[in-house]
């Protein structure tokens, strides 16, 4: 196998080191980790600001939720509550340090980082697939049920940080099966 490109280690250095020690990690640091010149960042990326919003676009967080809904049927219900499930085991694991993208939208100050963009696109995604479900198993109000599915996991998420072992997904779980009941 060949090695990746500047352009693709540059990518995966910034998304271990940010995902392990936040977005103010270093720019020496990813890229002695990425074994790339400094050029190779500002003609990829264009800085460290990019590589950042760059790492949020491509970090296929999404993709995992859809595959976990995916993996869980065709049931509507069974696909949104097995978010949760798939959430205790992954915010139990020693290796979890948090959203990545809720640490970035914290840590960044300047509101004219392009991070932020990313965040909110991707947070705007996710309320999709949830209300797309929402609608499919005849929520009464999928877009309102969604905005509290997804304050559930934003919860578990941050929760599981300082509370690993209270397993925060399991308790968001029994609240989204409220949510999923409301009569329709």
């Amino acid at each position: 196998m060949s090695r990746p490109g500047p352009r693709e280690r540059l990518l995966q250095a910034a998304s271990d080191l940010t995902y392990e020690q936040g977005v103010h990690v270093g720019v020496d640091a990813i890229l002695k980790e990425a074994d790339v010149a400094r050029r190779s960042l500002y003609q990829h990326f264009g800085g460290k600001d990019g590589l950042i919003a760059e790492t949020l676009r491509g970090a296929g967080v999404e993709a995992r939720y859809r595959q976990v809904m995916d993996d869980a049927g065709d049931d509507p219900r069974e696909r949104v509550l097995a978010v949760f499930d798939e959430l205790d085991k992954i915010t139990t694991r020693p290796s979890f340090h948090g959203c990545r993208y809720t640490a970035a939208e914290l840590a960044l100050t300047d509101p004219a980082h392009p991070a932020h963009a990313e965040v909110r696109a991707y947070k705007d995604r996710l309320h999709r697939l949830f209300e797309d479900e929402l609608r499919r198993h005849r929520h009464p109000a999928p877009g309102f049920g969604a905005d509290q599915i997804l304050v559930l996991v934003d919860g578990v998420l941050a929760h599981a940080v300082t509370r690993p072992d209270a397993h925060p997904a399991r308790a968001a779980r029994a609240l989204a099966e409220v949510v999923l009941d409301q009569p329709r």
